[in-house]
């Protein structure tokens, strides 16, 4: 038996969460399932139209016209062991035969691995990194978005192993706010600001030398994305660092980047980068290119996409930094059991426990049920098909 059921889920966020390129109060992500002869595999995308361009609406016509019979047939005729070789070998696209843009395949590919992971009885990290140690825990940074005060951050959130801080419209503000962390946390922990994109060339270096007088080490994604030579002029004339995010969503941005001396490090994000084989050779490139690079998240995930990113993180020790997101804070209630857990007295994070990604949709998540797929086709799911 070959099914799949798309949710389209709007979780609202009991806080919101501000940022130069949006503000956002609900989630917006798909999760798929998909169920071959009894066992569910489930994964998800959150397309941000600011980041590559992709919307929900978009990501999920994409999805109808893929082949799902294709799909399935191509779980069927080879042992799963087998497969996992192949994807390994060439990705996801190439060995599905599917096309799209990143976040469709990072919604099958983290659905496909989900339910090889639990064939194989293997997580899904080790699918993807096999033979790569896997920590006992990871220390995740903390987030100081424009909804919050940094006094309060500083009071509520510790203890730092890593700030970020998005930026606002007023660099006044935010060597201001800098300052303060600075003063409060010392000259040890690194403090990177998140422009995502709202400067200019023209105003972008003395942005960053005040910044860097403030005592930061990095700044994210400050120009439109893929300005390569204003880049490696913000990188020379202001001393900076630079991680890029929106810029990279390939590993030819990457490649173009660093032909164009345009930043120190990458932001690797399992949906932006196109799945989590496309995101681990970001890492490896990174690492072989001299870059850092850090594990990040797309704001508000649901589920899958949260213990994907474990997955890289807690195999990946270098990681300049990783963000453990904030759904214990945004969602009290979330569509997947076990939800994942954050150790907030310590601000770390540990390995999911079980095969694939570790979790399944609980009963919340039939509020979002939105398409089901059988062989004869997608259709939207009715009352009578969502148990209450």
């Amino acid at each position: 038996m070959s099914e799949a059921r798309l949710y389209r889920v709007a979780l609202p966020m009991s806080v919101g969460f501000d940022h130069p390129a949006a503000r956002r109060t609900t989630s917006d992500s798909l999760v798929l399932a998909l169920t071959l002869d009894g066992v569910t595999g489930v994964g998800e995308c959150a397309p941000r139209p600011y980041v590559t361009g992709e919307t929900s609406d978009g990501v999920t016509e994409a999805l109808r016209r893929t082949s799902l019979d294709k799909l399935f047939a191509r779980l069927r005729e080879r042992p799963p062991g087998q497969l996992l070789d192949r994807l390994r070998e060439t990705g996801f696209e190439e060995t599905f035969d599917t096309g799209g843009g990143n976040n469709l395949v990072c919604l099958l590919e983290t659905a496909v691995l989900d339910l090889l992971g639990r064939r194989l009885g293997r997580p899904a990290g080790e699918l993807v990194w096999p033979g790569a140690a896997v920590a006992d825990r990871v220390r995740i940074s903390q987030v100081l978005d424009l909804s919050i005060r940094a006094e309060e951050f500083l009071d509520t959130r510790g203890p730092f192993h890593f700030v970020k801080v998005k930026a606002s419209d007023d660099i006044a503000r935010d060597v201001a706010t800098v300052t303060t962390i600075r003063q409060r946390l010392g000259p040890g922990v690194p403090v990177m600001v998140d422009a995502n994109m709202s400067w200019t060339p023209a105003t972008a270096v003395a942005h960053a030398r005040r910044l860097r007088a403030a005592g930061v080490s990095l700044v994210e994604e400050p120009l439109p994305r893929r300005s390569w030579d204003d880049l490696r002029v913000l990188r020379r004339e202001s001393g900076i660092g630079v991680l890029l995010d929106e810029s990279v969503c390939t590993l030819d941005d990457a490649r173009a980047a660093v032909a164009h001396d345009a930043c120190d490090a990458v932001n690797v994000r399992v949906a932006k980068n196109g799945g989590l084989f496309a995101s681990a050779r970001l890492v490896e490139y990174a690492r072989a290119a001299g870059l850092g690079f850090q594990i990040g998240v797309q704001v508000a995930e649901t589920g899958p996409l949260i213990n994907a990113s474990r997955a890289l993180a807690l195999r990946a020790p270098d990681a300049l930094a990783v963000e453990g997101g904030q759904s214990d804070r945004f969602f009290p209630h979330m569509i997947v059991s076990p939800r994942p857990a954050v150790d907030r007295t310590a601000n770390t994070v540990a390995p999911a426990d079980g095969p694939g990604l570790a979790l399944h949709l609980n009963g919340n998540a039939e509020r979002w049920a939105a398409l089901a797929w059988t062989p004869a086709g997608w259709h939207p799911i009715t009352s009578e098909e969502t148990p209450r």
